[in-house]
């Protein structure tokens, strides 16, 4: 796999690591894109607060994101923290390798169609590898403008590999969705509302009627602080508008994530 490290990971950052091996009060396991290094999990790193069964956690042949907390380069001792790696990073992290799956499936494809053999596309890796740590986040780089890919691979094949890139990789969009209630006491609100929507739609936002006064809200934009910043001014048009049909009006946020 093209995912594969050379060395000992960095502290601080996420793996996805194999249990190998559970003992009463530490776990053992395998970092599957580190050449296989084994990590040790000390119980106190598996949950917070007491564990009766270490077992209720993990069990051996099971892949959990684990957070690097410390490396012994000379001993060869990697520590590991299952439950330093929060819901959101776990999620984020696991989308990050899907990405870079994706990658790698286009960099091999884009190498059988343009005859590309494995020792160049082993150069053009290493290339890419020295400025990046993952295939993707140059791909995205292209897309977005931020560099060209003659800055990081030969001439000769850089201007294919971009065009093959951009048709490839869409660029990525931040998306914030949401769940709006309304209640109006006047029936005449109801109306109106529906035309205060039809204001508030616009390419970036997306209102849909589920029913019995729920919405369904979505907004998208390049940083979720512009996506927040969107939202926000949304939310507060329509609250303006309904508080002043002396309506009842809330908001639940459903999830956000990166398209």
């Amino acid at each position: 796999m093209l995912l594969k490290k050379i060395g000992f990971p960095e502290e601080d950052i996420l793996v996805l690591v194999n249990v190998t091996k559970v003992n009463p009060n530490s776990v053992f396991a395998t970092l599957d894109h580190y050449d296989n290094r084994t990590g040790l999990i000390h119980i106190s790193e598996i949950s917070p607060g007491r564990i009766r069964n270490i077992r209720d956690y993990v069990v051996e042949g099971k892949k959990i994101v684990c957070k690097i907390l410390r490396v012994d380069k000379e001993k060869g001792h990697i520590d590991l923290s299952l439950r330093r790696v929060t819901e959101i990073q776990k999620r984020n992290f696991l989308n990050d390798l899907k990405q870079e799956q994706k990658a790698e499936k286009l960099l091999q494809f884009f190498a059988e169609q343009n005859k590309v053999s494995k020792e160049n596309l082993t150069i053009i890796i290493s290339k890419i590898g020295k400025e990046y740590n993952f295939i993707f986040d140059f791909f995205r780089d292209v897309v977005e403008n931020v560099i060209k890919t003659s800055e990081i691979v030969d001439e000769s094949i850089a201007k294919i590999l971009e065009v093959f890139i951009r048709e490839k990789i869409q660029p990525e969009e931040a998306v914030i969705k949401g769940k709006l209630k309304i209640f109006f006491f006047d029936a005449d609100g109801v109306s109106e509302i529906k035309a205060l929507f039809n204001e508030v739609i616009d390419d970036k936002t997306l209102v849909r009627y589920l029913g019995a006064g729920i919405y369904s809200i979505e907004v998208k934009d390049k940083e979720f602080k512009d996506a927040e910043k969107i939202l926000k001014q949304k939310l507060l048009k329509v609250e303006s508008f309904v508080e002043q049909k002396k309506g009842v009006f809330s908001f639940e946020r459903i999830e956000a994530w990166i398209i």
